[in-house]
């Protein structure tokens, strides 16, 4: 009988430093942009409390936390952020069907869709004040607005590019009404349906941080820019920006990277 060969022993710290490699070029680019920030802070003609470093930066998101005020703000925005977006889900995948399905529904009120998608969710503001008045609605409103039409276009993608063999096949095998949505089309369609709900959000955190910037009466991180904005105190700004991009990656990286993942291995298109 012939012996088995051996693992080659360094096979196992060579798939471990290819792993790792990505996080050390990560962490060294993230090094020198830090090295480059405080460089420029130090050379700046700008006094500290317009351009700070990023150690200033720093001392100015631990005192926002112990206070407590930046966790506050974080969470009326993610309050804000869930009702509007819920929103947005609920009527886009309603109306992405219902223009995937019909044409006549895609030749009139898609133009009409993909037109608003390409208007900046900011211009709805003043609408929502005019009608809704200075209240948390009008900011629900726009984070709506913001959102709803990518979500509406990529489920319409989806359930447009999804192969017309499926459908005959499920026809065939008795599939009718909101059972050939649920079991067929839908999560046919799953992939461009998932892409356009992470556009949605992205577009509906960027809505919502603008609402809150420009209606700043309770207290929310759109809030706390102003605020800054307001005492010249840059530190605080770009803190309070500092947090917006962590909340931001870490629901990407919590809610849609995982279910990313799962529809490729499902897909097949996982490496």
């Amino acid at each position: 009988m012939v012996p088995e060969p051996a693992a080659h022993p360094h096979r196992p710290w060579s798939a471990v430093r290819t792993a790792a490699l990505p996080w050390v070029r990560r962490l060294l680019f993230y090094l020198a942009l830090l090295a480059l920030w405080e460089g420029m802070a130090r050379l700046a003609f700008w006094p500290p409390y317009l351009f700070p470093g990023p150690f200033i930066v720093l001392e100015a998101l631990l005192a926002g936390l112990r206070k407590g005020t930046f966790v506050t703000g974080i969470l009326i925005s993610l309050q804000r952020l869930a009702v509007g977006y819920g929103i947005s889900v609920s009527l886009g995948l309603t109306l992405g069907l219902l223009l995937g399905r019909n044409k006549m529904l895609a030749e009139t009120v898609g133009s009409l869709v993909l037109g608003l998608q390409a208007l900046p969710s900011v211009c709805w503001l003043p609408l929502a004040i005019l009608w809704f008045g200075l209240s948390e609605r009008a900011i629900i409103f726009v984070v709506v607005l913001g959102a709803l039409f990518a979500i509406t276009l990529g489920v319409e993608a989806g359930v447009k590019n999804t192969p017309p063999l499926y459908l005959k096949a499920a026809r065939n095998l008795g599939a009718r009404g909101p059972a050939l949505y649920t079991q067929v089309l839908l999560p046919a369609a799953l992939p461009a349906i998932l892409s356009g709900l992470k556009q949605g959000w992205s577009f509906a955190w960027r809505s919502l941080m603008a609402g809150e910037l420009l209606l700043s009466f309770t207290l929310s991180l759109g809030n706390l820019l102003q605020m800054g904005r307001d005492l010249n105190d840059a530190a605080q700004v770009m803190a309070v920006m500092l947090l917006i991009v962590i909340v931001g990656v870490s629901i990407d990286q919590i809610v849609f990277a995982p279910i990313e993942r799962r529809v490729r291995e499902r897909w097949g298109l996982a490496p």
